[in-house]
């Protein structure tokens, strides 16, 4: 079955490997039952046809190369055997007879062999066969439209002494040493012999490409399934807080759990002994729960998690409120705000950013700059790397780099890294092609025969490095637009309300042309989302005017839109779905202006990493030529490099941009125009982001007195 395997890969190079795997498993347990070439096209070469575009014929040729390779000593003739005739025949001769008795000679008239013959019982159980084997066919190519989703797997060698210690429960480090370790998902593998050493009170930034592991990483390690010692207390931020009524402020105080069970040891005490009871125990046990309760602040705690909550957005009203009350973002944070209270010996987070307003990072940052154990957070965040991590944890080509210092740091010094190696390369290179020459050229003068074979021998002693591996540079193309005489999209004396007493704004007086590059910045809940929807008319205003040109049209990005992809089919199968009828070639080669090409745009949605779905959701909102782009929250799990791309692309678009984003970077990059939502209006910022900063910087500060 090898054989049949590399075969299909070398015919068909783009087969997804579960695909490939359904192919393969039907030829193996069929394999000694096929009768002929009709027999495997029935059984595979539908599939196979409908990933590629061969023809008909190609298939069925295919097809009789894979009933060689299963079954040698047939054929894909279904007439039997070929006869090979050993003489030259004279066909006139053959058919003149010596007399009416004399047997015929002509091959047109000649008689069949017995042993052609039809045998009546044998052909009807070969066809009750045949359809016992066709009905098994049809049922077994049900799954490959839901192929089942491989999981990750995690192995690593432990030293001996740690492994002692462990057993002893002797050990009591603070650091964390993950050493030679792989991690696969699937077939993939994605860290090969990988080291991990998190020093305690350290903060780790874990960065690289979308679809390396970052994340995958993460919940190896939250679920023990890479192991460090037992005492380490972990906490992972990746699932929100479920919702009951337990107030906000109370879901946070539980996490401390020694001082729940003190003030719930304290009540039972108290009951009993005001209930009467005269054990002697109960009053010296009340007085050591109150000396613990004073030893770890217990009467703090509170007002310590209030800090938290209002850094990360919650009002005091809303910190009193049921956790059910709150959306799956607010969930979010409140998850957030129990791991910083709890304050576990190593925290991980992933993309703490995503689900925060720029007034709530800027809290975080400072926040966690005085985080008292260990950190590794995975974040795309270019100045949240820059202001929070001690270190950065470069993940690439299946192996984990350390570099000290933050993000900017860690930038300089790799591309100086870099430098330095492809330089060693190119000295070496020239060393070899130095001796090389002087070998060949000497290598049958006997005077030089010394000479040569110590210059081989320096050649074998030469270590052997390699170039290089620069990254792919990601690229992001968006279509190229007609242009528009103005006026193209106006607000006037604009206002909204969902009901009479919750106004979200009013008397909003904007414009937007085809050069615009427009950011709307603002605390979440100010009705950014809501103004985005009233531009593209979603929603209509309840008082005032908006004014399009009848030639706009809008491509609408959010976070939501890539939840919604269908995860059971491939990218270049969502796009014939949503705009059928053109050539394959054009499906990819849009995929391709967003670098979801090659194999990664055969594979299932559900199996991309969240940046490589973000792509998917740009390629299928440009496939319809858009105009005027409104990005919703667009950075959300896009990598550095990615968005550093979205830039680019963004700057290079010849239609308009609104952008929603909290990533200082992107919004640096390219917003010209910056609109506040908030206090019931929207208002243009003379200054631009800078300014913006300072106002919330001093908004904090004074919510902090």
């Amino acid at each position: 079955m090898a054989n049949c395997g590399d075969f299909i890969k070398s015919q068909f190079p783009l087969i997804d490997d579960d695909l490939k795997k359904y192919v393969e498993d039907i030829l193996d347990n069929s394999a000694g039952e096929f009768e002929d070439t009709e027999e495997i096209y029935e059984a595979v070469g539908e599939v196979l046809q409908g990933i590629s575009e061969k023809s008909e014929n190609d298939i069925r040729d295919i097809c009789e190369q894979l009933l060689h390779m299963l079954q040698p000593d047939k054929t894909g003739n279904i007439n039997g055997p070929r006869k090979v005739l050993d003489a030259p025949i004279h066909l006139a001769s053959m058919t003149t007879t010596t007399n009416d008795s004399e047997e015929l000679k002509s091959i047109w008239l000649q008689t069949r062999d017995d042993n052609f013959k039809v045998d009546a019982k044998k052909l009807e159980k070969a066809e009750a066969k045949l359809q016992q084997k066709q009905q098994k066919q049809k049922d077994a190519k049900v799954p490959i439209a839901a192929p089942v989703l491989q999981t990750a797997t995690a192995s690593q060698v432990t030293s001996k002494k740690d492994s002692k210690l462990e057993a002893k429960g002797t050990n009591r480090t603070q650091d964390i040493r993950i050493e030679n370790f792989d991690i696969a998902y699937g077939d993939r593998v994605l860290l090969q012999g990988a080291d991990l050493v998190l020093a305690f009170g350290r903060r780790y930034g874990l960065v690289g490409r979308n679809g390396l592991g970052k994340t995958t990483l993460l919940r190896m390690i939250s679920a023990k399934q890479l192991k460090i010692p037992s005492h380490i207390s972990i906490l992972h931020v990746e699932q929100e807080v479920v919702g009951d009524d337990t107030l906000a402020l109370q879901s946070v105080l539980e996490c401390d759990t020694i001082r729940e069970d003190l003030i719930r040891r304290e009540k039972e005490i108290t009951i009993a002994i005001n209930n009467g009871s005269t054990d002697p125990s109960l009053s010296t046990e009340l007085s050591e729960v109150y000396a613990q309760l004073e030893n770890i602040e217990a009467d703090k705690a509170p007002a310590r998690a209030s800090i938290i909550l209002s850094g990360l957005g919650f009002t005091t009203e809303m910190q009193n409120r049921a956790t059910r009350t709150f959306s799956g973002g607010w969930r979010m944070r409140l998850a957030l705000a129990r791991a910083l209270f709890s304050k576990p010996d190593l925290l991980l987070l992933d993309e703490p950013t995503n689900m925060l307003d720029i007034k709530a990072i800027i809290w975080l940052e400072n926040y966690l700059q005085n985080w008292p154990t260990t950190l590794l957070v995975v974040s795309h965040d270019r100045n949240f790397l820059d202001t929070v991590p001690t270190d950065i944890l470069h993940l690439h080509t299946q192996r984990i780099d350390t570099y000290r210092g933050n993000y900017e740091q860690f930038d300089k010094t790799k591309s100086e890294k870099h430098k330095n190696q492809q330089r060693e390369y190119e000295a070496q290179q020239q060393q070899r092609a130095h001796m090389q020459e002087f070998i060949d050229r000497f290598r049958y003068n006997a005077n030089r025969a010394s000479s040569v074979q110590s210059k081989i021998k320096m050649l074998d002693r030469l270590p052997e490095l390699r170039p290089v591996e620069k990254e792919i540079e990601v690229q992001l193309r968006f279509p190229e637009t007609e242009p528009l005489s103005p006026p193209i999209l106006q607000l006037n004396e604009v206002g909204f309300y969902y009901a009479k007493d919750k106004v979200i704004f009013s008397n909003v007086n904007l414009g937007a042309t085809l050069e615009s590059r427009i950011c709307i910045v603002g605390d979440n809940g100010a009705g950014k989302t809501t103004l985005l929807k009233i531009i593209m008319g979603i929603l209509s205003p309840t008082s005032g005017v908006r004014s399009v040109h009848r030639g706009l049209k809008f491509g609408y990005f959010s976070q939501h839109h890539v939840d919604q992809l269908d995860m059971n089919v491939n990218s270049v199968e969502l796009l014939q779905k949503t705009y059928p009828g053109k050539p394959v070639e054009e499906y990819r080669r849009q995929l391709g202006s967003f670098g979801v090409s090659g194999d990664l745009a055969l594979q299932t949605i559900a199996s991309l990493s969240g940046g490589q779905k973000s792509r998917v959701a740009f390629a299928a909102m440009c496939m319809a030529n858009p105009n005027f782009l409104v990005l919703d929250e667009p950075t959300n799990h896009l990598d550095i490099e990615t968005i550093e791309a979205l830039g680019k692309g963004i700057n290079k678009y010849t239609g308009g941009v609104i952008l929603v984003s909290h990533d200082e970077r992107l919004i640096r990059m390219v917003c010209k125009e910056l609109w506040v939502c908030g206090g019931g209006s929207v208002a243009s910022v003379e200054g631009g982001f800078d300014e913006y900063r300072k106002i919330v910087e001093r908004e904090l500060e004074a919510q902090n007195k």
